[in-house]
């Protein structure tokens, strides 16, 4: 770790950079950044925005089945209850009459309604409010070795189904076709968004998660002609975006996620622009 550290610093050789919680921020940044711009690619073009954004907000139950409970740490609770939320919401979808955004509505409005609920039972939701805006700068160095471990599990997920998520995405009629189990593939993509967007919660906030995953793959589908070029723009745009809104928060003293989601906001819409000025 403190190899990576010290290149770090041979890089970027500003004041900010020794002190050791922007040191772990950064590296957090690092682990987290491609985690959403990679996951995000599939979440565009599957049109699961408001599936994070449930996934995001169902955080706060969690939380709250972890007071229950008695832990010191809700992140346990938290990824079980969002394990069993995308799973639901996949396994009723398939099924159900309703349209998927109703009920992924219903799923995240009773998720949300009961965590606060449990939470601000005597007056204690105010502890639990640095869960929605996140705090970047509180990551420690264990907290960064999860990270590393859970980007490793995404490309070894993306390594072995995205051609069969691609298919899915494009045509879920033709990918059955083709021998793809397609639902298998959406539950599995649906869990392990789940664990992603739970675990970064903690640092990015349960407000903004889903913003993070939509925005770089947003912006990097107007600049990209093939797939390839579509992930390689999501990575840089989330990288170039975390890095640039970390340093941000630093100087102008806000919470560094938001900051973040802000520059991928702006590069979003310079893309939208750019298109605009180019078909002109």
């Amino acid at each position: 770790m403190q190899s990576a550290i010290n290149v770090l610093q041979w890089l970027l050789p500003f004041e900010w950079m020794q002190y050791h919680f922007m040191q772990n921020a950064l590296l957090g940044v690092i682990m987290v950044c491609p985690l959403f711009g990679l996951m995000g690619t599939m979440v565009v073009n599957n049109r699961m925005a408001f599936f994070s954004d449930a996934i995001g907000h169902s955080a706060l139950t969690g939380i709250a089945l972890g007071v229950l409970l008695g832990m010191r740490d809700p992140l346990g609770a938290m990824i079980a209850f969002s394990i069993l939320l995308a799973l639901g919401i996949s396994l009723i979808k398939q099924s159900a009459r309703s349209s998927p955004d109703t009920i992924i509505g219903v799923f995240s409005s009773t998720a949300v309604a009961l965590g606060i609920v449990i939470l601000s039972r005597g007056g204690g939701f105010a502890r639990y409010a640095n869960f929605l805006i996140g705090d970047l700068l509180s990551i420690q160095q264990r907290e960064i070795l999860l990270l590393l471990g859970l980007l490793a599990a995404v490309l070894i997920f993306w390594l072995f189904f995205f051609n069969g998520l691609l298919m899915v995405s494009i045509n879920s009629t033709l990918a059955r076709s083709r021998g793809a189990r397609v639902q298998a593939l959406e539950i599995a993509f649906g869990l392990l968004l789940a664990l992603v967007v739970t675990v970064c919660i903690q640092w990015v906030g349960i407000l903004i998660i889903s913003s993070l995953l939509v925005l770089p793959a947003a912006a990097a589908r107007n600049l990209a002609s093939n797939m390839r070029q579509y992930h390689v723009w999501s990575l840089l745009i989330a990288l170039v975006s975390g890095v640039s809104g970390l340093i941000l928060s630093y100087y102008w003293d806000t919470a560094s996620g938001a900051t973040i989601v802000l520059c991928a906001a702006v590069v979003f819409f310079l893309t939208v622009l750019g298109r605009s000025l180019q078909r002109g």
